[in-house]
């Protein structure tokens, strides 16, 4: 029996999957914002899983990215070498938008009187200049403990080619401060860039002690219900870690939650025979878009917690993750000029939309789709939660049409609209800002508010085809248990391609080789095989950031120059739309992958095409705002394998409803996914 659980911004999901009769059992409770561990208690509660017989779980949670969004993390300090202080501090100083009176640089985590300098450096190449005065940092210690910091974040210059001085002060720190929280960054990241490296261990820091009592919480309490199996943290850059690595790294879990479904859609396109895909996942408070190419998910390795302008950088592998805020739970609102707004402010899980009757007051997305006809106020969540459709009907009316002075479905689908147009944002943002045609891509949508949007949205950006997963509001649950086991290390070997060392840089690889096998064995995770993948970090001279170039063990051992600079020509080529292949190139770091490949899950449908669909009608608005039409509602698990339907029609499941419009066609695939053809009717 295997496990995989979410904790989104308004619910928590599981899924649990039989492997011997195929069986998938599934919960979703609200999130418990004040005891995070308790929310996962009360799905397994609710599954009806027998804990004892579980072997797996995987578990993703937006915990560590909270913590940093809600500035809730630890009372940290910064150690860096002496005449570096200020460089977190300075950061970079680039301006997105110029125009922009309400601009601010990041604000640093710690405060300036809490960052310490300290005798010794390292030079770029490794050599010592100066050496560490122990003494210094003994005394040192007595003033962290006085200042009452529960974390330290060590981050000296050029690390990342010699990490003796992080290692001796971390371990000073550790015997004198054995409750305080350490990070170094050159266990974090052994690259250069100090204002991003700096950043990344601080974070680090920031959030390890919470993470690590909530972890440490979480293998209590579960054990406490009868597991005594496999618990594994999923990661940003699309694998899965063992718990004591992520404690010891927490920054590898800011963006755990969405990168399931990522997975898995990559997983349900292949399998369907497309292998261009754009994941959608709509949750409760955001909605995320990610370009999934040849059936390879897109990788940035880099991306920044709270927007490019004023967020904090975090520099490492995380899977390209474009996001919104637009959710279910998205308030709709007018603005001092009379504009109506959706998001980024969310109801959350509470005091939750108006329909929901838990004391939300402000009009949100679902309350929208409630007063349209088009969620079952009395279907929603299998009819376990039954919602108020005249409650949100009287909060639009009053803090919505009655202010712009038009009917409440109007309103209702105005906040549809808007925040369609939002969403298509972040799809443009993955696909034709990256120079990719949506055209040429297929629609893969989850989370519970996904399939309510996908259509709409696939016309918005002209997809011609939508794919709804089964379970699309627990789909990153699912995309968990689809994951496999993921390192990532980096060390930054600088110089021009032509002039590289390649036996030393087989040196470099080996040990970092020698480095991935020791924590692989030491994750103790069950895996069938473990593979290797190594990258080179190049860029024409001149340009400020690279491109990562795959190469073999044969490229790199026989010191194939040419092979490498004409694959990163073509790689620049696909990505920017011009190469240089006569310009001289450079090489800046080099990356290597370990990947231990996990036996994946074998999802069946279980329904014979004999099965006989079971329909019900009921009144939705449409393009009409004025005559709502008798739409058939479909339920989803009523439905056979190739059974086709065509819109206008919903489909209903357990947490979501897919909607389709005036044209669309969908058929029921062999293993239970809707692929809808997308028509050229209406608007949403």
């Amino acid at each position: 029996m295997l496990m995989g659980v979410d904790i989104g911004g308004t619910f928590t999901d599981l899924i649990g999957f039989d492997e011997q009769t195929g069986q998938l059992l599934h919960a979703k409770r609200p999130t418990t914002y004040f005891d995070l561990v308790q929310g996962i208690v009360d799905c397994t509660a609710a599954s009806g899983l027998d804990m004892g017989e579980v072997s797996q779980i995987v578990h993703g949670s937006t915990i560590a990215i909270n913590t940093v969004i809600e500035e809730t993390g630890a009372r940290t300090a910064l150690i860096t070498t002496r005449g570096t202080r200020d460089i977190y501090r300075i950061g970079r100083g680039n301006r997105p938008d110029a125009y922009d009176f309400f601009f601010h640089r990041p604000r640093p985590l710690v405060p300036r009187h809490l960052t310490f300098e300290v005798t010794g450096r390292m030079l770029a190449n490794g050599d010592e200049w100066t050496p560490i005065d122990e003494g210094e940092i003994e005394a040192l210690c007595e003033t962290l403990s006085a200042q009452k910091v529960e974390a330290v974040a060590v981050c000296f210059l050029h690390s990342y080619a010699n990490p003796a001085h992080e290692e001796r002060v971390g371990k000073i720190i550790r015997s004198r401060l054995p409750n305080c929280y350490v990070s170094l960054s050159h266990e974090i990241l052994r690259a250069y860039r100090e204002y991003e490296r700096t950043s990344t261990t601080v974070l680090n820091a920031y959030v390890g002690p919470k993470v690590s009592r909530y972890i440490n919480e979480l293998s209590s309490k579960m054990s406490g219900i009868g597991f005594a199996g496999h618990f594994s943290i999923m990661q940003s850059n699309g694998g899965v870690m063992a718990p004591e690595m992520a404690a010891k790294r927490p920054v590898n879990m800011m963006e755990s939650g969405p990168v399931g479904g990522i997975i898995a859609s990559a997983e349900i396109g292949r399998s369907l025979g497309y292998t261009n895909v754009i994941a959608f996942d709509m949750g409760g408070t955001t909605a995320k878009a990610s370009l999934i190419r040849a059936g390879d998910v897109m990788m940035s390795e880099m991306y920044y917690i709270g927007g490019y302008a004023s967020g904090h950088p975090v520099m490492i592998p995380v899977v390209d993750v474009v996001e919104v805020g637009t959710g279910g739970g998205s308030i709709a609102w007018i603005d001092e000029v009379g504009t109506l707004r959706v998001g980024p402010q969310s109801a959350g899980a509470d005091p939750a939309p108006i329909c929901y009757g838990k004391g939300g007051s402000e009009p949100t997305f679902t309350d929208a789709f409630v007063v349209l006809g088009r969620v079952g106020a009395q279907d929603f969540l299998g009819g376990d939660l039954k919602l108020d459709e005249l409650a949100a009907i009287q909060g639009i009316q009053h803090k919505l049409a009655d202010v712009l002075h038009i009917g409440v479905y109007q309103a209702a689908q105005a906040v549809i609209q808007i925040a369609i147009n939002n969403m298509s944002l972040a799809v443009r943002q993955v696909s034709v800002e990256k120079g990719y045609d949506p055209r040429e891509f297929a629609l893969v949508a989850s989370g519970g508010a996904g399939p309510l949007s996908a259509l709409a949205i696939a016309r918005e950006l002209h997809i011609p085809t939508v794919i709804i997963p089964r379970f699309p509001a627990h789909f990153s649950a699912i995309g968990m248990l689809l994951t496999d086991e993921k390192h990532d290390f980096v060390r930054t070997y600088y110089g021009a391609l032509e002039d590289i060392d390649f036996e030393q840089l087989v040196q470099v690889h080996d040990d970092m080789l020698a480095e991935a096998r020791a924590v692989v064995q030491s994750e103790s995770m069950t895996t069938t095989t473990v593979v290797y993948q190594t990258c080179l970090d190049v860029r024409y001279v001149g340009q400020e950031f690279t491109l990562s170039v795959p190469v073999s063990d044969e490229q790199l051992r026989q010191a194939r120059i040419q092979e490498i600079h004409d694959a990163f020509d073509n790689i620049h080529q696909q990505r920017f739309g011009h190469q240089a292949p006569h310009e001289p190139v450079e090489m800046v770091n080099i990356r290597l992958t370990a990947i231990g490949v996990r036996n994946k899950p074998k999802f069946q449908l279980g329904r014979s095409e004999d099965c006989l669909p079971h329909v019900s009608y009921r009144k939705v608005f449409f393009e009409d705002a004025e005559k709502p039409i008798d739409c058939p509602v479909y339920e989803r698990d009523s439905l056979p394998p190739n059974y086709v339907l065509a819109g206008p029609a919903l489909v209903q499941e357990y947490a979501s409803t897919t909607v389709l419009y005036q044209g669309d066609t969908c058929t029921v695939s062999q293993t239970g996914e809707l692929v809808i053809s997308v028509g050229g009717g209406q608007d949403a």
